[in-house]
């Protein structure tokens, strides 16, 4: 916002400018995927976890076409790199399907714990994919996030072998795979290209698979349909802003988030709330997700001075 300033008064710099729009932005994005999983999480208790996919990916696509064409990039649509994008939308099916399916037996805030594995996940393979350096603390780091997704998950014995909880490694290391495909695929897709065809892909090929075990639509799941559509569609309009905005290792941690929003919505709708082990497991893995996002901007900042 223009005019914004610091505690001081004094006028914020063009890029701490960017970096505080940003975090708004992100915090607006984690806020909107809070809802959307909110709606899947209530349509996965009625309807089959593929289907759910389908409703997911279908349900958002009317927005994006409105705003592809807003954009006025319909004509480039089919200039893309066809196998990143067929490789996304599997992955895609895989990762929501997945998702679906452990938020059918697991609150918000146990299913997030678990997820916020991804960045590890995604720093490991950026070293076997993207060829990027990554030094013994960042290893250290990755593992110790992994000895939190064990806290989540085995003190009392019983989560550790569940397959709901595997389901949610399962969707996390998807969602992994996904990021770096998308770090090649921006290279040369636009952000609309990249949008349009994950819903068209993952709708598509996942409709076939839950086909057979399709679900009648309930009329008093057209609202919740609703809310899926336009949190879904917002969540990621706000997270490409916060991204193209801000550094990522500031707007980054703000994904974290999710937590308190995972915990907020178990208890005001399911009236659960977290138990220490999920509570303790999050911190750990949290740490180590933002000591990987501050290390890889000094990194950064050291090739590029």
């Amino acid at each position: 916002m223009a005019g914004t300033t610091t505690g001081d008064g004094a006028p914020l710099k063009p890029q701490a400018k960017e970096n505080l729009h940003s975090i708004y932005a992100m915090t607006i994005a984690v806020a909107m995927f809070s809802l959307m999983d909110t709606a899947m999480k209530l349509l996965a208790a009625h309807y089959p976890a593929m289907q759910v996919t389908v409703l997911r990916s279908f349900s958002s696509l009317p927005l994006v076409c409105v705003w592809v064409a807003w954009r006025g990039k319909f004509p480039t649509m089919l200039k893309v790199r066809w196998p990143l994008q067929l490789l996304r939308g599997a992955l895609g099916i895989g990762m929501l399907t997945m998702f679906a399916y452990a938020l059918k037996s697991l609150p918000l805030a146990e299913t997030y714990s678990v997820f916020f594995i991804a960045p590890a996940l995604i720093t490991a393979l950026s070293v076997i994919v993207l060829k990027e350096k990554v030094d013994g603390m960042q290893w250290v780091a990755i593992g110790v996030g992994l000895v939190g997704v064990l806290v989540v998950l085995r003190p009392e014995g019983t989560n550790f072998i569940s397959v709901a909880g595997l389901a949610v490694l399962g969707s996390a290391a998807c969602y992994a795979v996904s990021a770096i495909a998308s770090r090649i695929l921006s290279r040369t897709d636009s952000n609309e290209q990249i949008m349009f065809w994950i819903l068209i892909m993952m709708g598509c090929g996942a409709l076939p698979l839950a086909w057979s075990g399709w679900v009648p639509l309930r009329l008093e799941d057209w609202p919740v349909l609703l809310a899926l559509a336009v949190s879904g569609f917002l969540g990621q309009l706000a997270i490409t802003r916060a991204f193209s905005m801000g550094k990522a290792s500031i707007v980054a941690p703000f994904e974290y988030t999710a937590l308190a929003w995972g915990v907020a919505i178990d208890w005001a709708l399911w009236n659960t709330l977290p138990g220490r082990w999920t509570i303790t497991g999050a911190g750990i893995i949290i740490a180590s997700g933002i000591y990987l996002a501050r290390r890889e901007a000094v990194h950064k900042e050291a090739e590029h001075p």
